[in-house]
């Protein structure tokens, strides 16, 4: 009986598991599916989706610049309070020309409040919402009537 050469076990295996053609045949989903949306771009859209409502019922938002940040920058304040803020509202200088007024709200701590994905989404327009009502100078209710409803 004549033996016949075996190839070493990389070789094999690699040749068995594309033998017909079949393997590795790209990504589990198309892009356009959820389920390729990382948790941060499903955190932008839901801060891009509050803003774009907003800009509607208040056309001088266009110039606001709106941002998503993971946490908070460690602040002398956040370290006496013991509260962690879930947005912050910076404003540009007097003079205007330079930085814009901007929005930011921040990931982690949203996502540590909230439950799931409905709540998110509600919790992410209510800091929206404020930080838009501080700009302004509004109650929060003028900004939007739905404010606080569930």
């Amino acid at each position: 009986m004549m033996d016949t050469p075996v190839p070493p076990p990389t070789e094999r295996a690699a040749r068995r598991r594309d033998r017909h053609g079949r393997g590795m045949r790209g990504p589990l989903a198309p892009p356009q599916v959820p389920l390729s949306v990382s948790r941060s771009d499903a955190f932008d859209d839901l801060v891009r989706d509050a803003a774009e409502r907003l800009e509607r019922r208040w056309p001088q938002l266009a110039e606001v610049e709106f941002a998503v940040q993971d946490v908070p920058p460690p602040t002398p304040d956040l370290a006496e309070t013991d509260v962690v803020p879930l947005g912050q509202l910076i404003t540009a200088g007097a003079s205007g020309k330079g930085p814009r007024n901007r929005i930011v709200v921040y990931r982690r701590p949203v996502e540590i409040r909230a439950k799931g994905r409905d709540e998110r989404a509600l919790l992410v327009h209510e800091v929206v919402v404020e930080q838009v009502a501080e700009l302004l100078g509004l109650s929060p209710e003028n900004v939007d009537p739905r404010y606080g409803e569930e």
